[in-house]
């Protein structure tokens, strides 16, 4: 039985986990929205939700403790500056889910893990921008 185990082990190694975790966590503060394995997003979520929550704390040490988990300053600046101030009324719940069934190679069941704010057409360019 599995009592008081916390987590899954995704089949890597403890490091590889972690660097996992770091990649997944520094694309969904880039993009804000990322399509992963069920299982992936599922441990993800409460991770970028505490550094959503220390980016609302908005100190120089809450910077240093997300620093540790995002590999460059840009995304912590991102994270503080622009997505934390968007969730400053909300006590959690800044994540969303969504299952899109299984994969076609080896059918493990994919998800998104995405802001609850996102739009989806936010991110892609205009065509009016476009020069012709």
């Amino acid at each position: 039985m599995r009592h008081a185990v916390h987590g899954r082990k995704l089949g890597r190694t403890s490091a590889h986990r972690r660097a996992l975790f770091r990649n997944q966590l520094a694309a969904l503060v880039e993009h804000e929205r990322i399509i992963t394995t069920l299982e992936k997003a599922k441990e993800m979520r409460p991770i970028f939700e505490k550094a959503i929550t220390q980016g609302k704390q908005g100190t120089l040490h809450a910077r240093r403790r997300v620093r540790r988990w995002l590999p460059s300053r840009l995304l912590v600046q991102r994270l503080f500056d622009e997505i934390a101030p968007r969730f400053e009324d909300r006590q959690g719940g800044y994540t969303r889910i969504t299952k899109l069934g299984p994969r076609k190679g080896d059918g493990a069941e994919m998800a998104v893990l995405e802001l609850v704010d996102y739009e989806l057409g936010k991110d892609a360019p205009d065509d009016s921008d476009k020069k012709k």
